[in-house]
Formats: C-alpha cells, structure tokens, sequence
C-alpha cells in the first residue's frame, strides 16, 4: 500500500500555478499512478483542508537538446486540486 507521503511528490510552483492560487487551485507532481481519490485523501490528510475538486494531468516527455547532445525531460503527472472556500495551504504562500 502507498503512503499518503508518497503519492504526493512536491508542488510545482510556476507563474501560472501562482495565479491559481487566487483561485483556491493548487498543484502538486503526483505518482505516474496514483488516481484522483487517493490524491484527495492525500491532501487532505497532509495539509488538513477540504478539496472539492481534482484535475489530473499527464505531461509527456520533452525533447531537449544542449549543443550536440540530445535527450528528454521525463514525463510526469500533474494535480490541480481545488480547496473549498475558506480554505488555503502554507506551502504556497509567498
């Protein structure tokens, strides 16, 4: 069985992940095969909050070259998790 640690990888902090936050939607890198309910689980859990709603999202590998060399960026998957109102999560907060 996963730990609830586990399934929860780290959260990706970008511009646009930021402007989500005004919008109560935060979002983490999650196990390749984790599914929407242990997410929820997970999070609520970890962070103590109440999620409404998940989006899951997988981003495929990406070509990347540095001078002659080429290679790829490993794919991973993506959680949007949105909180109900009232609600917020620390780790976010700049």
């Amino acid at each position: 069985m996963k730990s609830m640690y586990d399934i929860i990888i780290k959260p990706i902090i970008t511009e646009k992940s930021s402007q989500l936050v005004e919008n109560l939607q935060y979002t983490f890198e999650v196990q390749k095969d984790a599914n929407k309910v242990e997410i929820k689980d997970a999070i609520e859990k970890i962070f103590n909050v109440k999620v409404v709603a998940i989006r899951t999202i997988n981003v495929h590998r990406k070509a990347k070259r540095m001078q002659r060399y080429a290679g790829f960026k490993p794919a991973y998957k993506k959680a949007i998790v949105r909180l109900a109102p009232g609600q917020s999560i620390d780790a976010f907060e700049l």
